[in-house]
């Protein structure tokens, strides 16, 4: 799932910056090709809560997300930075992941180094199937002597 919201994240991004903007989602040590994107899984979590009626076990995922920005003007990167933000805000609110619509919340940024820190969360409850389990007969005899 997370791959998934990863792509998600990547085709928001594209389609809200174009093909100038370079999204990547391993680390490069170097040759980054500024402006461009980083984006990291922080700390994904899963909660078991009850199970629904149909006996599907259901699962609460914290799906947390920093993007990094690094802008291209060196001049005046907050500048670069503050404008590529509200973008942000508006173009990560709704991503789709596997065909389906997620909503990103809990965003905030914060700027080290000249670098835009984003912080977004995709959280979803997901389902899944409880194994049957069937008894088979035993038979058991006994004789007692």
């Amino acid at each position: 799932m997370i791959n998934s919201i990863i792509e998600g994240i990547s085709a928001a991004l594209n389609t809200e910056f174009g093909d100038d903007y370079k999204v990547y989602v391993e680390k490069k040590e170097q040759g980054l090709e500024e402006p461009c994107f980083f984006i990291l899984s922080i700390n994904p979590t899963h909660k078991l809560f009850l199970g629904t009626k149909d006996g599907r076990k259901r699962y609460f995922k914290e799906n947390s997300f920093c993007i990094h920005y690094f802008p291209a003007d060196e001049l005046n990167p907050r500048t670069e930075i503050h404008s590529v933000c509200e973008q942000l805000e508006d173009c990560l609110e709704w991503i789709t992941a596997d065909g389906d619509p997620i909503r990103g919340t809990q965003m905030h940024y914060e700027i080290e180094d000249d670098v835009l820190l984003f912080f977004i969360n995709y959280d979803l409850f997901t389902y899944k199937a409880q194994e049957e389990t069937a008894m088979e007969e035993f038979e058991l005899s006994q004789n007692v002597e």
